[in-house]
């Protein structure tokens, strides 16, 4: 991550919501294991809705797939992991 002591953060995330489409990179979060609180995921966006985001979080296993709420900072819920 930026300013961390080491190289730029690599990825070049979309967090302006009412601009999201499908392919754009994400940060998201995951709500409801204190383990995971707060943590940044990456993933890349593969369907998007007025009201919910599809995102593919592993790159190697397209089945990886989780629902995420539409904002800046999707957030998707423990149970789907």
């Amino acid at each position: 991550m930026q300013g961390m002591g080491g190289d730029d953060c690599p990825f070049a995330f979309n967090f302006d919501a009412s601009t999201f489409k499908v392919g754009d990179p994400v940060s998201y979060r995951i709500t409801g294991d204190p383990m995971f609180e707060g943590m940044p995921f990456a993933g890349e966006l593969v369907e998007v809705h007025d009201d919910y985001v599809v995102i593919a979080a592993d790159a190697s296993d397209p089945s990886v797939r989780y629902r995420g709420t539409r904002e800046s900072r999707p957030e998707v819920e423990f149970t789907q992991i």
